[in-house]
């Protein structure tokens, strides 16, 4: 039996795997060919669901899963994702956005004003979500997953360790960490490196939370968190570090992010920019998680940044490119989340469950698969600011994990999703 209209649109895309999907009438259909990926079968229980997906698919696919309109009876959601997101890149590189909608979302602006009601509606979600998938220094970015590395934990501190190294910090100098999250890194620069550091968030939570970590390990008189946009910081910084904030900046914004990066910056300073960005030429996210998870979010493509850098007369002192490190940390919070999910059901609901497994796979599908990593650019001001040999970043003898310091316990808020 046709699947129509649905059965057009699948069986010119899949290309990579073996596609079933079972309708609400008992009709079943098979698409792609078996042992060229991974297999998996979608049960749609919606009559209505076979058209809607059709006037928006990178939108109501995530929608339809949320929504309970669709499930799948074979394999897992990491698997139907592969099939499907591996077999639309192959026939349209560029993503399913429309002219139209691309142009739109690559040009919004992000106010102070926006920029802030953006950051608070998934970052001040509820507090104890985060306690619970997060490592323990509540590190919501890519770890760095050096051979042998298996736990989150080691990952995290890994990846803090690596990002020091490169902002060569000596004690007593001045540091700002913009989009400093829940604090692990400003603490982590204070105590084990000496620094003097100044953190900036928009979330009120990661404000609470970074403000009474410091106070409980005794840091409050060398690190001072604001809750503030990093616009509106006055002063100059002998280190800037920027993990996971960039791309929220919105591409409209960029210019004006790297004009106060070197406002901010001293004449011999070095900063360490980390941000997700994209292999391909410039495009806007998926609208899914554009609407649901990070509204306003852009990540950037290579070609967008260096002419930054260059208009500023800055110099890209080391670019590095992280693979697949991002799609092992989303694997590892997918782990922990079902570790939970009956408590997150509970807290929330349902839907709410099934949103943030979406999310996680089909983040961690692009990270993995697709035309996404993670770009860790070096910036001086100087030519000379930073060694002209990469040695210092792998010293001959091995470090001893860095000490870490339990953070405080959480201070559960639940509130509703935007």
């Amino acid at each position: 039996m046709s699947l129509f209209p649905l059965d057009r649109l699948l069986g010119r895309l899949i290309s990579h795997g073996q596609l079933t999907v079972a309708d609400a009438d008992g009709n079943r259909q098979t698409f792609g060919t078996a042992g060229t990926g991974p297999a998996a079968t979608m049960r749609i229980h919606d009559r209505r669901y076979v058209w809607r997906i059709l006037r928006n698919p990178g939108l109501i696919l995530g929608e339809g899963y949320m929504d309970g309109s669709w499930s799948v009876e074979d394999g897992t959601l990491a698997d139907l994702l592969e099939i499907i997101m591996v077999s639309a890149h192959r026939r349209e590189p560029m993503g399913l956005a429309g002219a139209a909608r691309r142009r739109g979302a690559m040009l919004s602006v992000n106010t102070i004003g926006r920029a802030r009601r953006n950051i608070q509606h998934h970052y001040d979600l509820d507090h104890r979500l985060y306690t619970l998938f997060l490592d323990e220094d509540m590190q919501y970015s890519c770890g760095y997953w050096r051979d042998g590395v298996t736990s989150l934990e080691e990952a995290q501190r890994d990846k803090k360790r690596h990002i020091a190294r490169k902002l060569l910090i000596e004690p007593g100098m001045t540091v700002l960490d913009i989009g400093s999250g829940w604090g692990g890194m400003a603490l982590t620069l204070a105590r084990d490196y000496g620094a003097k550091v100044t953190g900036v968030t928009l979330s009120t939570d990661q404000y609470e939370t970074s403000v009474a970590r410091a106070r409980e390990e005794g840091l409050s008189d060398r690190v001072t968190f604001k809750l503030q946009d990093y616009r509106t910081e006055p002063g100059a910084y002998d280190r800037i570090v920027s993990v996971g904030m960039f791309e929220h900046v919105g591409r409209r914004n960029f210019r004006e992010f790297f004009s106060h990066l070197d406002r901010l910056l001293k004449p011999d300073g070095i900063a360490l920019l980390h941000t997700i960005g994209r292999n391909t030429p410039p495009e806007p996210i998926n609208a899914w998680i554009r609407k649901y998870i990070f509204p306003g979010a852009y990540l950037p493509s290579l070609s967008e940044l260096t002419p930054l850098i260059e208009k500023h007369g800055l110099w890209l002192a080391d670019l590095e490119v992280w693979r697949v490190h991002y799609a092992k940390t989303l694997d590892a919070w997918h782990e922990r989340f079902q570790r939970h999910r009956a408590e997150f059901a509970e807290r929330f609901d349902e839907r709410f469950c099934r949103m943030w497994e979406f999310y996680l796979r089909v983040t961690a599908t692009s990270l993995r698969l697709l035309t996404l990593g993670v770009f860790q650019l070096q910036i001086a001001k100087r030519i000379d600011a930073v060694p002209i040999t990469r040695d210092y970043l792998y010293p001959a003898e091995p470090v001893s994990p860095a000490p870490e310091t339990a953070r405080p316990k959480s201070r559960a808020r639940t509130r509703p999703v935007a």
